[in-house]
């Protein structure tokens, strides 16, 4: 492992996986006395969360986040950025880091942590594995489990979408997802945190259509029922504030990514031991929200992991 972007103590391994690569990266406890921790980022996104790793250090986690093939630290000149056809292609990366991290480095003991998609792909690739008992615990901070959009693109936008995202996956159906939410976290603007904007723009990367109809399939599996087989905890802001065109303070307080109640809708469809929970005040990423709101998402997480 060489040194990584966030520091000297962080280290980066390049994951070859179906003729591209992702990243693993990871951040070692003084004393990983309690297993480890895998981070999963969402779409338009990598792992910057510098503090989220050195919180579960302290507690005694190896953290380890991987950046999925053509994301943040994995895109490569010439690749789409965060594209994919099938949500299950990220089974390869998430299947060595678990090799890697149980196998290499001897832990007996994996949490899963997915934010936003990364809590969509994590759901499925658990439910996937779940024989082989590669999880032993679900962590999803404001999952990926339905489209916030009106109805009508629920609907038959989507049965547009599964038909021109299978001839013309490359199709851009949105520019991109408008500034508010990349606002309302970077420093630069009204936030508190710096990531690079080359790996996750302001206004995110632009919608293709077969990146879409992957999502969507991927939603209607998840809405069919999982069973992820372990115990999963899954949060969520306690309010939404969608389709907004500029900043306000509002989107300091909210969701402004996904509608909160699709999340506690389906987050019984990952099957057996669920926990949902709502954190007053939170933003889209949860850990990324105001230091109280942020502080009481690591209390409820800290206390689902000591159970």
């Amino acid at each position: 492992m060489t040194a990584d972007v966030l520091g000297a103590d962080f280290e980066t391994r390049t994951l070859p996986v179906g003729g591209a690569t992702a990243t693993l990266v990871r951040h070692r406890a003084p004393e990983a006395t309690r297993g480890a921790i895998l981070y999963v980022h969402g779409w338009a996104d990598y792992f910057f969360q510098r503090h989220v790793a050195e919180h579960y250090a302290a507690l005694g986690y190896d953290f380890y986040a991987v950046d999925l093939r053509a994301y943040g630290r994995s895109l490569k000149p010439g690749e789409t950025p965060n594209f994919t056809t099938d949500l299950n292609e990220y089974h390869q990366e998430l299947d060595e880091a678990a090799r890697i991290i149980r196998s290499e480095h001897g832990h007996e003991r994996l949490v899963v942590m997915g934010h936003s998609t990364g809590g969509l792909i994590t759901s499925l690739w658990a439910h996937d594995r779940r024989a082989a008992k590669v999880v032993d615990a679900l962590v999803l901070n404001s999952p990926w489990f339905d489209l916030a959009e009106p109805w009508i693109m629920q609907t038959v936008g989507t049965t547009v979408v599964r038909g021109v995202g299978r001839v013309a996956p490359k199709l851009v159906l949105k520019p991109g997802l408008g500034p508010v939410y990349g606002e309302s976290i970077h420093r630069d603007h009204h936030g508190e945190w710096d990531f690079d904007l080359t790996w996750k723009p302001i206004m995110a990367f632009p919608v293709l259509a077969g990146w879409l109809r992957a999502i969507r399939l991927a939603h209607f599996r998840l809405h069919a029922g999982l069973d992820v087989g372990v115990p999963a905890l899954v949060l969520r802001s306690d309010a939404s504030h969608l389709h907004a065109k500029a900043f306000t303070e509002r989107a300091m307080v909210t969701d402004t990514v996904l509608d909160v109640e699709h999340i506690e809708r389906w987050a019984p469809k990952l099957g057996g031991q669920v926990t949902s929970l709502a954190v007053a005040g939170g933003m889209h990423d949860l850990l990324l929200s105001a230091e109280p709101v942020r502080d009481k998402a690591f209390a409820v997480i800290d206390e689902f992991l000591d159970r």
